[in-house]
């Protein structure tokens, strides 16, 4: 299907949502794939995972971008990649059009900031996550990060083992369930905003007690001796919790 959702989340930042409703040999016709996405691709041992994979390209492509924009660093972390060239692409005018696209993009956001001078406003950011039904993007001028999760009772009967249970107290079962679900998206935010070995999601990551429907959150960050804080925003889509942080 196209485009499910475009939610603008803060200013310059905004999530696109897929909602997988193609079977795998659709999704897989209508994307461009470099070879080691190809690579990746063949790897990935379940076919909803390789959905999740192709629809964010999909999402890619609909903002004028493609698989060959996006690079991943040693720690797995996606970035957008300009020097596209690299890969070697087939047509020249194809580069043109790539490096045409990402300029464009920062454009658009740049007109959005109250201050041109703002020390990221030439740099674009994107974080990337899949969960069953859904694929999406977030792409900010801030260092951001994004995780989907599906509801479930799952999430509750472990949240003893990840999270303060005290934050569920008064809560009925649907919405115990809604938090403990934000909050694990919330600790896998953090995870991929630090992309650190050894960070432990009981051990250092403390989330501040917080109302759903405000929609927003606090954590912080104690790992290396070093305290580090947080800002969420969260929100829900059919069955689904998207959650974005930021470094405050």
């Amino acid at each position: 299907m196209p485009l499910f959702a475009k939610i603008p989340i803060l200013e310059s930042t905004t999530l696109y949502v897929w909602k997988i409703t193609e079977d795998f040999d659709t999704l897989f016709k209508e994307v461009a794939l470099k070879d080691t996405s190809l690579f990746r691709l063949e790897n990935m041992k379940s076919e909803s995972h390789q959905k999740g994979f192709l629809a964010v390209r999909m999402l890619l492509q609909h903002i004028g971008l493609s698989d060959y924009n996006l690079d991943y660093d040693e720690t797995g972390k996606p970035n957008f990649m300009l020097e596209v060239g690299s890969w070697k692409l087939e047509e020249e005018n194809r580069k043109q059009k790539a490096e045409s696209s990402i300029q464009n993009l920062k454009t658009r956001f740049e007109k959005q900031l109250p201050n041109t001078q703002h020390p990221a406003s030439n740099t674009l950011h994107i974080s990337i996550s899949h969960s069953f039904n859904f694929s999406a993007i977030v792409i900010s001028d801030k260092n951001v990060g994004l995780d989907v999760e599906q509801i479930k009772d799952k999430n509750l009967k472990i949240a003893p083992r990840f999270m303060n249970i005290k934050h569920l107290e008064g809560l009925n079962e649907v919405e115990a369930m809604q938090k403990a679900t934000v909050i694990w998206g919330i600790k896998e935010t953090v995870f991929k905003l630090k992309n650190e070995k050894g960070i432990s999601f009981p051990n250092h990551i403390f989330e501040e007690n917080f109302n759903l429907e405000d929609k927003n959150a606090q954590a912080k960050l104690c790992f290396k001796e070093k305290e580090e804080h947080f800002h969420f925003v969260f929100d829900f889509l059919e069955n689904y919790i998207f959650v974005c942080g930021f470094e405050k």
